[in-house]
């Protein structure tokens, strides 16, 4: 098993050139939540090019031991927060701390842009996440609804930025 000692957490660069390899990771880290929720992850409708894109509009961070990418978060500045998207962890490296400290480079990141919070939305039935985030520091702010369906789907979760 990797220690997270030995991964380092580098804010991708503008010439980044391995987004399959983030796109593998993330279809990997994702797939434990195939038919479990409803509706399917917008994880699925990724590709490469669609990861470049998403980098030229927001801060992503990937967290790499060695070569190997193992950890991915991306971060997308709003007025008074940055809106934090597909953290994935490589199913073989999570309980490590690589997670904890994609977050702790996003929440660096807020302070640094003058930012006073951090928020994500997690699914309904993902109840591992909650309890990861609130240990975090995140709290639940609201529940809503995917167009069509008349339930909550997601929880938004903010964690305020000192």
């Amino acid at each position: 098993m990797e220690q997270a000692e030995a991964v380092s957490i580098t804010q991708i660069p503008a010439d980044f050139d391995r987004w399959n390899d983030v796109l593998a990771l993330i279809m990997h880290a994702f797939a434990s939540m195939d038919g479990v929720i409803d509706p399917p992850s917008s994880a699925n409708l990724l590709t490469a090019d669609i990861l470049r894109d998403k980098a030229r509009q927001e801060t992503g961070f990937v967290a790499l031991n060695g070569d190997r990418i193992v950890g991915c978060v991306f971060a997308l500045e709003r007025v008074a927060e940055l809106y934090v998207g597909k953290l994935a962890i490589a199913p073989d490296c999570q309980g490590q701390g690589i997670g904890r400290r994609l977050m702790q480079a996003v929440e660096d990141l807020a302070r640094s842009r003058g930012k006073v919070a951090i928020e994500l939305q997690t699914r309904i039935e993902l109840t591992a996440n909650h309890a990861a985030f609130s240990r975090l520091g995140f709290h639940e702010t609201e529940r809503t609804a995917h167009e069509g369906y008349d339930r909550p789907t997601s929880i938004t979760m903010r964690k305020a930025v000192e």
